[in-house]
């Protein structure tokens, strides 16, 4: 596996490395003791599953409040989405930047984030399914966002942008740095 830096201070694209023969390939998606040699946390303690039926969705931005912050590894297990995060962290070198990568089935490509990052995902193909690891337990009183087009990030969503929000996700607040 792969480990690429990102423009977000301590956000890795993670590629697995195939190794293939006739019967098809084996790789592997994440490395505890990998990571850990990147100061990476990857104690997960939960996998969550999210599907969205139409081109469009728009999940996000979300993240748990300290101390209930999680770190999470964003695969696309169906269809594409166009994933992004934003580093809300003040010491943060990155403080403010956002980075955004198509993860795809095709291109079996996750995006690490982490703790205290904003994250969210566009569906750019209807069906499209996100699974993805978390290291902390939802907190429903933790839970946080920020606006998906807040003026502050200058997010560049691709495909036209969202054509589908929940009302949750339209409530977020501009973000007060």
């Amino acid at each position: 596996m792969r480990l690429s830096e990102t423009p977000v201070h301590g956000a890795f694209i993670v590629e697995p490395e195939p190794h293939g023969d006739e019967r098809g390939f084996f790789a592997r998606v994440w490395c505890r003791r990998e990571f850990g040699d990147r100061g990476l946390d990857a104690d997960f303690v939960q996998c969550n599953s999210s599907f969205s039926a139409a081109r469009g969705t728009l999940r996000g931005l979300h993240y748990q409040e300290a101390p209930h912050g999680e770190v999470k590894l964003m695969s696309c297990i169906r269809g594409a989405v166009f994933d992004v995060i934003v580093d809300l962290r003040p010491d943060s070198p990155s403080h403010l930047r956002w980075f955004g990568l198509e993860l795809t089935a095709e291109n079996r490509r996750m995006l690490y984030v982490p703790r205290g990052c904003a994250h969210g995902y566009l569906t750019l193909q209807d069906d499209s399914e996100v699974l993805y690891p978390v290291t902390a337990y939802y907190h429903p009183q933790a839970e946080r966002g920020v606006r998906w087009d807040d003026p502050l990030f200058h997010i560049a969503w691709p495909a036209g942008g969202p054509t589908t929000i929940s009302e949750k996700d339209r409530a977020w607040p501009d973000y007060q740095p």
